[in-house]
């Protein structure tokens, strides 16, 4: 047997408008730690909108998700499309506001929101196969939407509004401190709240760290 294979899902590349970029590269850090074989992969789709990082004001220009998300994969990284299944073990998705802008809109519109049609399709055979789930800060609002039959239980930290959300679409939701992962074992997801407590990167990489070795030993 070779190398387990661990997909990171990205949307992008800053805190504001797509992937967190110190959530990602620490979910990196630590699957190479494990040994693991990394796919980076993202959807070759327009942001949702693109955000000045310095002032935290909408910019009228064009990004695209896969573009974007290479700089955090250094050019390694796969179109969503041409990702299967099969071709995984398991699969990690960083937070940041892309992963509720660009892979699902819950940003926009809560859980009426829709998810991406590739990402869901991903979400729900990797669910089905059995195969590892995890989910950093605001993601697991994605990935509850994506498999929200499963009757899910995540957590996204303590943000009343966004549990509230999850619940409304039959999600269970357990408060988590930023160094704990909440463990469904039953559909193998695994999340931590990161960035929605922080408050510093030394506090998030303790959660990230616990998420990456749980979703590892699952497979």
């Amino acid at each position: 047997m070779g190398k387990k294979r661990v997909g990171v899902l990205l949307a992008g590349c800053g805190v504001f408008d797509g992937s967190e970029i110190h959530e990602a590269v620490l979910t990196l850090l630590y699957l190479n730690q494990e040994g693991v074989e990394i796919v980076c992969m993202a959807p070759d789709i327009p942001q949702a909108h693109v955000i000045n990082h310095l002032t935290q004001e909408e910019m009228d220009e064009t990004r695209n998700v896969l573009i974007e998300s290479a700089r955090i994969a250094r050019g390694e990284i796969k179109n969503l499309s041409d990702v299967k299944t099969e071709d995984l073990d398991a699969l990690i998705v960083p937070g940041g506001f892309g992963a509720a802008k660009n892979l699902s809109d819950f940003a926009f519109k809560g859980p009426d929101g829709t998810v991406n049609q590739e990402v869901k399709k991903l979400l729900e055979d990797m669910a089905a196969a059995q195969k590892p789930i995890g989910g950093l800060c605001i993601a697991p609002v994605t990935l509850g939407m994506a498999l929200k039959d499963r009757k899910p239980s995540l957590t996204i930290g303590n943000h009343e509004e966004t549990i509230g959300a999850l619940k409304a679409l039959g999600v269970t939701h357990n408060v988590c401190a930023v160094d704990q992962t909440n463990i469904d074992r039953d559909n193998k997801i695994v999340t931590t709240p990161a960035y929605m407590l922080g408050p510093q990167i030394k506090d998030v990489a303790k959660g990230i760290e616990k998420l990456v070795k749980e979703i590892v030993s699952m497979i």
